[in-house]
C-alpha cells in the first residue's frame, strides 16, 4: 500500500518473504492494510464491482518519519492506475512507484516499483514488485489462474544474490495481492456502518492465510499536503497476534464512493511514520 522501509534505515533489511508484510515498508503495508475482503467464497465469484475509478487516475503521497520526535520528510510515492490490455483482454494496470527523499538515502535508499494487472472486474491477474533497497534488491511475481472453481497463485522470488524461489499455492477461496487489495477496499459499502463495526481479513501469505480485521472508528476531517481538508472515514486495520488484535495502521479514506486514502498514521517496531495525499488527477 511503495515500500519505503523505515525500520532498515536503523535496524536492518526485514524478511517479507512469509508474505504477511508487517512492519516491512510503508506503503507496502498501507496496501496490505487495504486488504478488505479479498477472501471470497470461490474463484467464480472473484469479482467485485468497481465504481471507484475508470480511465487514467494518478495519486501522489508525501511519506513522513517520526525521528527521534521530529517529523522528516522521508520520501515520495505515486500510483497510477489506468486501462490496459493484457494479453487481448481488457484490464487495468495500477503501477506504484516510491523513492527516499535526498535525507533517507544517506542511511538507506529505497528505489522501489510495483505493478499489478487485474479485470476491469477486480479479478486478480498478475502482480509484479521490484525493489531496490539499499545494496540489496529483488523481485516478487505471482500468477493467477483459476483451475476447477479454485484460486491457483504462482509465486517467484528473485534473491539480490541471483538465485530464485517458486512456489505454487491453490486455494478455495480468492486471494489477491496488496494493490488488488486495495482497490477493493475503495467500492466498500461502508453507509451502514456504526462506530465499531469489524470486518474479518484473510490475506494471502504463502501457504496460510493471516487473520486480521477492519474496524471502522468514525469519521473526521484531515487535511492533505495539498491543502484540501476532506471529510473522511477512519478506519483501523489489526491482525491477531498471540490471541489479541494489534493496531499495525490506521488509515484515513473520503467518505464517498472512491474512497482515497488521505492519511495514514503507521505504528511500526521502532518509532512511527504517516503518508500524507499531495495531489490526485
Amino acid at each position: 500500500m511503495i515500500t519505503l522501509h523505515y525500520e532498515k534505515i536503523i535496524h536492518g533489511v526485514t524478511d517479507r518473504r512469509r508474505g504477511c508484510l508487517r512492519h516491512v515498508s510503508l506503503i507496502s503495508m498501507l496496501l496490505v492494510t487495504l486488504s478488505l475482503l479479498s477472501v471470497q467464497p470461490s474463484a467464480a465469484q472473484c469479482t467485485y464491482h468497481n465504481q471507484a475509478f475508470s480511465g487514467y487516475e494518478g495519486i501522489n503521497y508525501n511519506l513522513y518519519f517520526n525521528w527521534q520526535f521530529v517529523w522528516i520528510k522521508a520520501g515520495t510515492a505515486s500510483m497510477i492506475t489506468q486501462p490496459f490490455n493484457y494479453k487481448g483482454k481488457s484490464a487495468y494496470r495500477t503501477s506504484l512507484v516510491t523513492k527516499s527523499s535526498t535525507k533517507v538515502d544517506r542511511y538507506f535508499m529505497m528505489r522501489d516499483t510495483i505493478m499489478a494487472y487485474f479485470s476491469p472486474e477486480l479479478t486478480p491477474i498478475y502482480y509484479r514488485k521490484g525493489a531496490r533497497e539499499g545494496k540489496r534488491y529483488y523481485v516478487d511475481e505471482v500468477w493467477y489462474t483459476y483451475p476447477g472453481g479454485k484460486c491457483k497463485t504462482t509465486l517467484k522470488h528473485l534473491h539480490s544474490d541471483g538465485t530464485r524461489d517458486k512456489q505454487e499455492y491453490t486455494y478455495n477461496t480468492c486471494v489477491s495481492d496488496m494493490i488488488n487489495s486495495f482497490q477493493r477496499i475503495r467500492n466498500y459499502n461502508t453507509a451502514n456502518w456504526k462506530v465499531g463495526h469489524a470486518e474479518n481479513v484473510s490475506i494471502a501469505g504463502g501457504s496460510q492465510l493471516t487473520k486480521a480485521r477492519i474496524v471502522y472508528k468514525g469519521k473526521k476531517q484531515v487535511k492533505g499536503d495539498n491543502g484540501v481538508k476532506y471529510q473522511c472515514l477512519v478506519l483501523s486495520y489489526q491482525e491477531l497476534e498471540n490471541k489479541k488484535y494489534k493496531e499495525i495502521v490506521k488509515f484515513f479514506v473520503t467518505d464517498d464512493k472512491r474512497h482515497i486514502p488521505v492519511r495514514l498514521d503507521l505504528n511500526l517496531r521502532f518509532g512511527s511514520a504517516k503518508a500524507f495525499l499531495c495531489s490526485i488527477k
